[in-house]
Order: structure tokens, then C-alpha cells, then sequence
């Protein structure tokens, strides 16, 4: 246990380190996308305006901005505070988000505080994914939802083992990708139901996602050696239920 714990934190400290030194472009990289967003959440979550919801693992609050026009309340939560300060400094523009310091695996919230719960392009930066799920699950109201959007492994297991060497040679605070069935596993697991998926293919320039994770000198050189010969992600959409006993 004491191994995990250290392992824990050692990647707690990769994490705030990488994004505090890249804080200003993940703001800029959300507000170039912001209104993209917003369609694709629109278009994917029946939404009535009255939902309280949550952005866990929240960046300077990709999810919430979009959501912001959408819903009566958004709580954006991260542990990065670089992330957060900008975070805040946006939410100008929107009155009904606020910014708090929380871990995703350890959420600061009672149960059944949120109608709609999400986590956005993060589990694949949290050691133990299947606890940030786990209290998505628990701060959610009997009724209510979660949504993940997440970046996913390929189903070839020796596929996915030359992504994730990729991603995280390009940034350390990367775990791995989930693939589709560990998702949805996870979801099943904490006693949800899903309600909707959908799946994407992103192409990305190589430069420029290796600048957006500051990726430079020899670190920068081993992540182009390990680069896919197409760099396309694959991002899935989970909406599900937690449904009423």
C-alpha cells in the first residue's frame, strides 16, 4: 500500500509539473475549441438548463465553459492551481462556473451533490482511473448522469502498448489510455447505465501536439521516433445514467 501511495504522488507531482509549465497554451488550446465543444455536448447530452454539474479533472474548465450557456451551474475541479488561476480569470465570462482545488480520485463533494458529472480528456492523466470514475459515479444524484470523453486504446493490445510509449514520451504525466470495454466496464462496475456512445477520429499535427504538451530537446526526439506513421486519436463519448432503485 505504501508503494502505491508513493507511486501516487510521484505522478501527482509529473502532473502538476507538466501543466503548470503549459498552462497558458491548455487555455489557449480551450478557448480555440470552446464553442466546437459546446455543439458536440449540445448535439450528445439532453440538457433542460436546470442541471447543476461537475467538471472534474477540469483544466481551466474546457467542459464547464462549454456547458456554461447550457446549464443553471457548473463546478470546475482541478489540482493544478496554474490551471485553475486561468480558469478563473475566464470564468469572467461566465458567472455560473466556479473554480475549485480538488483531486478527481477524491472528490470534495457529499453524494448526489451534481445532476450531470463529467470528466474531459483526463483519465488517461489520473494513476488510478477507476477511482475517478468511482466518484463521478457517488457525487451524482439518483437520476442523474455522467459523461466521459475520453482519448481510447486501440483494441490490438500491442497497438496500444506503442501509443502509450508515444504519449508518454511526449508527456510524462500520461498513464495509459483505456480501451472501449475498460470503460464501459467501469461504468457498469459503479452501477450506471449507458445511454449513449459515440466515437471520433481526431487527426492532430504532430508538431503542434508535441508543442501543446511542451515536449522539447531529447524528450521531443524520442517522442518523433516513437510517433505513429498517422497521428490519429480516437476519442469516445460515454453518456450514462445512474438509474433511480
Amino acid at each position: 500500500m505504501s508503494d502505491d501511495i508513493h507511486a501516487e504522488d510521484a505522478h501527482a507531482k509529473q502532473v502538476h509539473e507538466r501543466f503548470a509549465r503549459t498552462a497558458e497554451r491548455v487555455a489557449e488550446r480551450e478557448r480555440e475549441r470552446r464553442a466546437e465543444l459546446r455543439e458536440k455536448v449540445r448535439e450528445f447530452v439532453p440538457l433542460t438548463g436546470a442541471e447543476r454539474v461537475l467538471d472534474s479533472g477540469a483544466g481551466t474548465g474546457a467542459l464547464a465553459f462549454a456547458l456554461a450557456p447550457l446549464v443553471r451551474e457548473g463546478v470546475a475541479v482541478d489540482i493544478v492551481p496554474e490551471l485553475l488561476d486561468l480558469g478563473r480569470t475566464a470564468a469572467a465570462e461566465f458567472p455560473n462556473v466556479t473554480f475549485l482545488e480538488g483531486d478527481a480520485t477524491r472528490l470534495p463533494f457529499d453524494p448526489g451533490s451534481f445532476d450531470l458529472a463529467c470528466c474531459h480528456r483526463s483519465l488517461h492523466h489520473v494513476a488510478r482511473p477507476e477511482l475517478a470514475v468511482s466518484e463521478l459515479a457517488r457525487v451524482t444524484s439518483l437520476g442523474g448522469r455522467v459523461l466521459i470523453v475520453d482519448q481510447i486504446a486501440p483494441a490490438d493490445p500491442l497497438a496500444a502498448l506503442e501509443l502509450d510509449r508515444f504519449e508518454r514520451a511526449r508527456d510524462p504525466s500520461h498513464t495509459r489510455l483505456l480501451p472501449d470495454v475498460d470503460i464501459r466496464s467501469l461504468l457498469d462496475a459503479n452501477g450506471l447505465v449507458l445511454r449513449a456512445s459515440r466515437f471520433e477520429q481526431e487527426p492532430r499535427d504532430l508538431d503542434r501536439y508535441l508543442d501543446l504538451a511542451g515536449c522539447e530537446g531529447s524528450a521531443r526526439q524520442a517522442a518523433l521516433a516513437a510517433a505513429p506513421t498517422q497521428l490519429v486519436a480516437s476519442v469516445g463519448w460515454y453518456l450514462a445514467a445512474k438509474p433511480v432503485p
